[in-house]
């Protein structure tokens, strides 16, 4: 149901099939069982183990000397197998059936709506026209004051039918919609020049009258067609346990490639820009040494001593000392302004880059966390099922009371919880505030404890959840008070 009211906008008045409608609620469905097994479980034990122990039958089993645990131990295993199949379910079914739900959603959304011209309105389902009715009659199917606006030439308002009356037909083969008006106006500016009309403020257009006209619209994209499911593969919904891991994996090394590419290129171009002065006096140095050695070389070779000369060592730029707070000192008023305000500029410039670049770098480990939550997902849905279990068989054995009465309202209040925690710990996980295997997983670090304490409750026959105990309490309790008040 939170399904079809989440896309019943979608849905109405596509002209869709019954059969295309089915799929997607059966695909959707398909989706659910993950979900509802946690809950099928933990109602059915819960029933289970409050009918044996309404019916003392619990009673008769440990007078026989056997415990609740070795009693349960049948159920568990059967438990555990239910959670093993749950999660290849998850890992190989949930993948298939998110594929195809999510392409077939595509294509219904892009689905052009069934003609369901509307009194008053604007109606802009056929390309290239927009059509307004003032009145319509539903048994004869008369349309009152038809407006016509052709926009098939992308020419804005410049063509307009006005006509009192008329009908709109389909063809047979649906492909063309034929509109016949009575009585009527059709008005078209003359196109001239915006020179010619700025200057003698005149806008000619034509008018003809008619007392019949046919239009004939062709429809196109009423058809529904399915779109390649290949388009949606590579979303995280869509991907089994090894390729999540796969797909994270990647997105993590490309992550920390772009951090790396933009620590340098960021202090490349930033914090070691090069300045003028001492790049031209550095440049200056270099020739002169350059000079001096090559006419030491030439004498050198003269003189057949070539091996014996060392060549002047080159300035290196790195240990060119350069005094920033030096330089500024030296120059005037006006170059101080000048050089303070490129300074700005690019310090704002490279404060604009790192926006940016942080954009993209949140977009990048917000879809790594995507692809955590979906792997952990798979393994805390198939968990919960046994946590479940531990939590509704004790709690059966305790309550003792069995039916669809108290299991039904107890199984909703649980699964309730469980699902508040779940939805808060994803969010969480989704927002960065906590990691994914923490966030994933927090109801159930939450409820198995529970299910642990209940477990030891039920094999020590303990009455805490008996109303009879605290019923006998408060008596007890008020007989006190009364005494006293005496």
């Amino acid at each position: 149901m939170q399904f079809l009211w989440k896309y019943i906008d979608d849905l109405a008045g596509k002209g869709l099939e019954w059969t295309i409608i089915a799929e997607l609620i059966l695909y959707a469905s398909a989706r659910l069982v993950p979900m509802a097994l946690p809950l099928a479980i933990l109602l059915s034990s819960i029933m289970t183990f409050g009918n044996l122990g309404e019916n003392f039958e619990l009673t008769a089993v440990k007078s026989a000397g056997v415990s609740l645990q070795r009693f349960m131990t049948p159920l568990i295993i059967l438990t555990i197998a239910i959670s093993i199949g749950a999660f290849y379910y998850s890992d190989y079914i949930i993948p298939y059936t998110n594929l195809k739900t999510g392409a077939l959603i595509y294509d219904v959304k892009n689905q052009r709506p069934e003609l369901q011209i509307k009194e008053g309105m604007f109606y802009n389902g056929i390309e290239g026209y927009s059509i307004k009715i003032a009145k319509k009659d539903y048994k004869t199917n008369l349309l009152q004051k038809v407006m016509v606006y052709d926009h098939s030439d992308n020419k804005n308002n410049v063509k307009v039918t006005v006509a009192d009356s008329g009908y709109m037909r389909m063809t047979a083969d649906e492909r063309n919609i034929i509109l016949t008006l009575y009585n009527g106006y059709t008005f078209e500016e003359v196109e001239e020049s915006k020179k010619k009309r700025a200057r003698d403020k005149e806008y000619p257009h034509s008018r003809q009258k008619f007392e019949k006209e046919v239009v004939i619209f062709e429809l196109t994209g009423l058809d529904f067609s399915r779109t390649d499911e290949d388009l949606f593969k590579n979303n995280f919904q869509m991907l089994n346990l090894k390729q999540l891991e796969y797909a994270e994996d990647s997105l993590t090394n490309e992550h920390l490639q772009q951090i790396k590419r933009f620590a340098v290129n960021h202090k490349n171009s930033n914090y070691f820009k090069k300045e003028q002065p001492m790049l031209v006096e550095f440049e200056k140095r270099s020739k002169k040494i350059e000079k001096k050695n090559l006419e030491r070389i030439n004498k050198d070779i003269k003189k057949n001593k070539l091996s014996i000369v060392e060549k002047e060592k080159e300035p290196e730029l790195n240990n060119f000392n350069f005094n920033v707070d030096s330089a500024l000192h030296k120059l005037n008023k006006r170059n101080k302004d000048q050089a303070l305000q490129y300074a700005l500029t690019y310090a704002r410039a490279a404060q604009n880059n790192i926006i940016n670049s942080q954009k993209q770098f949140n977009y990048k480990t917000e879809r790594i966390r995507r692809h955590q939550i979906e792997w952990h997902r798979k393994f805390s849905l198939s968990f919960a099922c046994l946590v479940f279990f531990f939590i509704g068989a004790p709690f059966g054995a305790i309550i003792r009371k069995g039916g669809f009465g108290t299991p039904v309202v107890i199984s909703i209040l649980f699964f309730i919880l469980y699902y508040i925690i779940s939805i808060s710990g994803e969010k969480f996980a989704r927002e960065a505030v906590m990691p994914a295997y923490i966030g994933m997983w927090l109801s159930s670090y939450i409820l198995m404890p529970l299910g642990i304490f209940l477990t030891w409750k039920a094999t020590t026959d303990s009455v805490i959840l008996n109303a009879d105990t605290y019923l006998l309490f408060f008596k007890k309790l008020f007989k006190r008070f009364s005494k006293k008040s005496d």
